[in-house]
């Protein structure tokens, strides 16, 4: 082995992962270990042979054959691990030291966790399996001397800015600190009138004014799902309750969070929106590398405007706030039902504005109990799959 750290990217073929990918292609002194798919095998295979890692995983089955015949042909020394759980495989690898989450999804749960439980620098990306898990997570992390650095751009910024106040893993000196906010470019929709929302397609919904992000991920810009989900992830990543964690709207996608001390003080990080910003500060932590991104000049930047999200028209940060006080399995159900409504109205089986009504209607009839193991949590996720699908 060299002297290269080494890094395992969990769904190296999405958004997150191809700007991983292109931020290592930067520097010299990490190494690509192992890299995982869901199905895009001609993509993965060309990431293959540009980073020759050791392991490559393919999670859909019907493309295993395929891939296995792409490779052989390809001259790739990468090997093609087809076994089970191999994402938790290369997750927790001996040799690995870091390993990039993100899978979309609950799909991300048993990997991430697989990560902190071998006690890898985790870079998270995949908030759902933190909503999801809570505690159990971060307990898993803290046993193992495990680190989690946040790669949403908005909790990244909060770490960031915690720095003088963070003593050890997702714990924020409460002495310091008032309140977290979290900014909200407002998505697609951002002044679109309420009766207008009830006609919107997938399409002007994945439109977003200015990130590129997945399909999925796009949906839940659009609705403020996403700020409702981040709130929950805040919440776990750095121990505070919901009433400390405010959502402001900022439609330039400048400012990516703040913190708001004690003593009248507001530390906020700045940034163009790229997620290769975030993706970069966690790589070199504690250090600082090249991200590729375009530089922020502020003597050329619009004004930066503040405002309060409409909660009339965006009932979903709503639906995250009484998800996260209600507590146990309560975020893993919201997470759950959102992920079916997406997927179906990505599919035009559903409006846009049935997504937080379908949520809202399983969160209220399935039972909330303690979060006290992986069983419990996943079976709360298939009853609220389960759920959402006889309401579509």
């Amino acid at each position: 082995m060299t002297g290269k750290r080494q890094l395992t990217v969990l769904g190296s073929t999405g958004s997150i992962g191809r700007s991983t990918l292109d931020v290592v292609s930067r520097c010299d002194n990490i190494s690509i270990f192992a890299l995982s798919a869901y199905r895009n095998s001609e993509l993965l295979l060309s990431q293959c042979l540009q980073h020759e890692p050791k392991y490559a995983v393919l999670v859909d089955l019907e493309q295993h054959q395929h891939f296995k015949r792409l490779l052989a042909g390809s001259g790739c020394t990468t090997e093609f691990l087809d076994i089970e759980d191999a994402l938790e495989f290369i997750a927790a690898h001996e040799q690995v030291d870091v390993v990039m989450a993100a899978i979309v999804g609950a799909a991300g749960l048993s990997s991430g966790l697989a990560a902190v439980s071998a006690g890898k620098c985790l870079l998270l990306a995949n908030k759902e399996s933190l909503i999801m898990s809570g505690k159990l997570f971060i307990d898993a992390a803290k046993r193992n001397n495990a680190d989690i650095i946040p790669i949403d751009s908005e909790h990244n910024a909060i770490f960031q800015c915690l720095a003088e106040t963070r003593s050890g893993l997702s714990s924020t000196d409460g002495r310091f600190v008032d309140k977290l906010v979290l900014t909200a470019s407002g998505g697609p929709f951002l002044n679109t009138p309420k009766k207008a929302l009830a006609k919107v397609t997938p399409e002007q919904a994945c439109a977003h004014p200015m990130w590129s992000m997945g399909r999925k991920i796009s949906v839940d810009s659009a609705s403020l799902m996403n700020k409702g989900l981040e709130l929950i992830e805040a919440s776990f990543l750095f121990d505070l309750p919901g009433t400390a964690i405010d959502i402001v709207v900022h439609p330039q996608s400048i400012v990516h969070s703040m913190v708001y001390y004690r003593d009248g003080s507001v530390l906020a990080q700045l940034a163009n929106p790229d997620m290769r910003v975030p993706i970069a500060y966690g790589l070199a932590f504690p250090g600082r590398m090249a991200s590729g991104a375009k530089v922020l000049d502020l003597t050329r930047q619009p004004a930066l405007e503040f405002s309060e999200p409409d909660m009339d028209r965006f009932p979903c940060i709503s639906l995250g706030r009484a998800a996260l006080e209600a507590g146990g399995t309560a975020p893993a159900v919201l997470n759950a039902a959102n992920e079916i409504a997406v997927a179906a109205f990505l599919s035009n089986r559903i409006g846009f504005q049935q997504i937080p009504v379908i949520i809202e209607a399983v969160l209220s009839k399935t039972p909330c109990e303690p979060a006290a193991s992986l069983d419990i949590i996943r079976g709360a996720d298939s009853a609220a799959r389960i759920a959402a699908k006889k309401l579509i």
